[in-house]
């Protein structure tokens, strides 16, 4: 069911995130499709932070590595959503279906790893996240991962997806502030080279070591 409703989401039915604690909130299923103008200063700026080799763990849609790949920038999307990952090939994106914890193509070889859009969050275990994505980083490498600006502490939790008359299992996730980046990059074998604060949304950049 989880499956069902992400891909109902992404062609267009409104769809909701419900948290344990009984907050909701619509998924900004336009924001994965590129659709907002308002977000495109985040995802310049985002581009620009790339160098090299791109993985994007959680592409969905595929919005970034589309752009990357029109760029002429060698980049692979990983999603575990097989509709996600049609509409990003429809874009011109090289992308894969796959659990972003499995096997992947060129481990130890990539430039830049993108964990945008709450990506650090999945399976409530953001160091896990951090650990996979130091593993695909080459030496000098470098991972680019979305925090939640208006957040502090880290919080694991469980939530699931929703329509107004129906509602997919409960799945865990984390909510990762901005402020948890160092801390977590040195537990992860990375160490903190910058944040950047674009509008409402903030990123970290961590290095290899």
């Amino acid at each position: 069911m989880f499956g069902e409703l992400y891909e109902r989401a992404l062609a267009g039915e409104r769809c909701f995130l419900r948290h344990a604690d009984g907050h909701r909130a619509e998924l900004p299923v336009q924001r994965w499709l590129g659709n907002c103008a308002v977000d495109e200063p985040f995802d310049d700026a985002v581009l620009a932070m790339c160098d090299g080799s791109t993985i994007e763990l959680g592409c969905g849609p595929g919005r970034l590595i589309a752009r990357l790949a029109r760029a002429g920038v060698p980049a692979l999307g990983v999603d575990r959503s097989s509709h996600a990952v049609r509409l990003a090939q429809a874009l011109g994106a090289a992308t894969m279906r796959a659990d972003v914890f499995g096997p992947l193509p060129g481990a130890g070889s990539w430039r830049t790893v993108l964990l945008i859009d709450g990506n650090v969050g999945l399976g409530a275990d953001p160091e896990r996240i951090l650990r996979r994505s130091r593993h695909l980083l080459a030496d000098g490498g470098h991972c680019i991962a979305e925090f939640d600006a208006k957040y502090a502490g880290t919080t694991n939790t469980q939530v699931r997806l929703e329509t107004d008359d129906e509602s997919g299992p409960w799945f865990p996730w984390s909510m990762v502030g901005i402020d948890c980046a160092d801390e977590l990059a040195e537990r992860s074998g990375l160490r903190l080279k910058d944040v950047h604060v674009i509008g409402d949304r903030a990123v970290a950049s961590m290095a290899r070591i």
